[in-house]
């Protein structure tokens, strides 16, 4: 079965289209990435800068202990979530902006 090319005036399968789609979840990839570092780095940062406050102990355990054992999930688990989400939407925005294009025309 030979491929088939999407008619002009589908501009939702046109290379332009997936060109804007792909450069804002670049960006969301980026935010996404950089609020994940964040976290990574900034505990052994906590932990060098300032020790007497990431040795206080909050319900058994020191608090760096604390933010790695039981917080670092959660923090990856709202990023991705974030991500999902902020996604889904990207994709359904630029269908509708699409989609009242079409109409305006």
């Amino acid at each position: 079965m030979p491929p088939t090319t999407p008619p002009s005036h589908d501009r939702v399968h046109s290379e332009e289209f997936l060109h804007t789609l792909m450069r804002r979840q670049l960006s969301l990839s980026i935010t996404c990435a950089a609020a994940f570092l964040v976290g990574l780095i900034g505990l052994p940062l906590l932990n060098y800068f300032e020790p007497a406050l990431m040795a206080t102990r909050v319900a058994g355990f020191t608090l760096s202990w604390l933010l790695l054992g039981v917080l670092c999930f959660p923090l990856v688990w709202t990023i991705s979530y974030f991500f999902i989400r902020r996604s889904i939407w990207l994709e359904d925005d630029e269908v509708r902006q699409e989609q009242e294009n079409q109409r305006g025309n």
